[in-house]
């Protein structure tokens, strides 16, 4: 029974962390990197509030630690936020809504902590290197807050590897029509780590920033 139990809740977040697509496919943001950041940051709005639950994941077997590079073009690790609870998402800087609309959403959850903000990292991870620089990414998410962390793969880092810790999934579309300007379909919402780099919750796409803000509290 509790094998059968265990199960059924993998698999109901695995149903949660199904790839997401924009509705919108018919063009990216922006034909230039800079522009489209420009306007998936002005043109999103925040998410509505919903009563969309989140996940406990703190059973299941997900996570963990994984090296990146910041905007600074210094390695970032996981592991040197223990002692932080960590707001991670997965996206890409192009992202005409769903992405934007998260990154709105993490910032009002800050607010929502008040002086409790300052126990927490929020983190966005591209899937999309061949355009997101670390420095586009860095450059991309400040526009959100200046204390956010954008992050992107380089030589010798491995976002396969990431992906499949997070059970993350990403693919182009339209790639082979336009090899610089396409869509990318990728899971939404984030993953809220406690303070000793455990997965803690997962928050769906949609979650009311104060939702979150309350499941933060409870590890802080």
């Amino acid at each position: 029974m509790q094998t059968a139990k265990h199960l059924m809740l993998g698999a109901a977040a695995l149903a949660l962390l199904a790839a997401c697509q924009p509705k919108d496919k018919a063009a990216p943001a922006a034909s230039a990197p800079a522009s489209a950041t420009q306007t998936s940051a002005s043109a999103a709005k925040p998410a509505a509030k919903s009563n969309v639950k989140s996940v406990d994941m703190r059973k299941e077997d997900i996570g963990g630690d994984f090296a990146m590079t910041d905007g600074d073009g210094k390695e970032f690790k996981l592991s040197n936020m223990k002692g932080k609870v960590v707001i991670l998402s997965f996206g890409y800087t192009h992202c005409p809504d769903v992405c934007p609309t998260e990154l709105l959403t993490q910032a009002d959850t800050l607010k929502q902590l008040g002086d409790k903000a300052k126990d927490v990292k929020v983190v966005f991870a591209s899937v999309d290197p061949e355009r997101d620089t670390p420095e586009l990414v860095g450059k991309y998410v400040k526009q959100f807050n200046p204390d956010f962390i954008g992050l992107s793969v380089t030589e010798g880092q491995s976002l396969p590897v990431i992906k499949q810790q997070y059970r993350v999934v990403s693919a182009k579309i339209n790639a082979d029509k336009d090899p610089k300007n396409y869509l990318v379909d990728h899971t939404a919402g984030s993953y809220v780590i406690d303070k000793d780099g455990e997965v803690a919750f997962f928050e769906p796409y949609g979650s009311a920033p104060e939702n979150i803000a309350a499941d933060i509290k409870t590890l802080l």
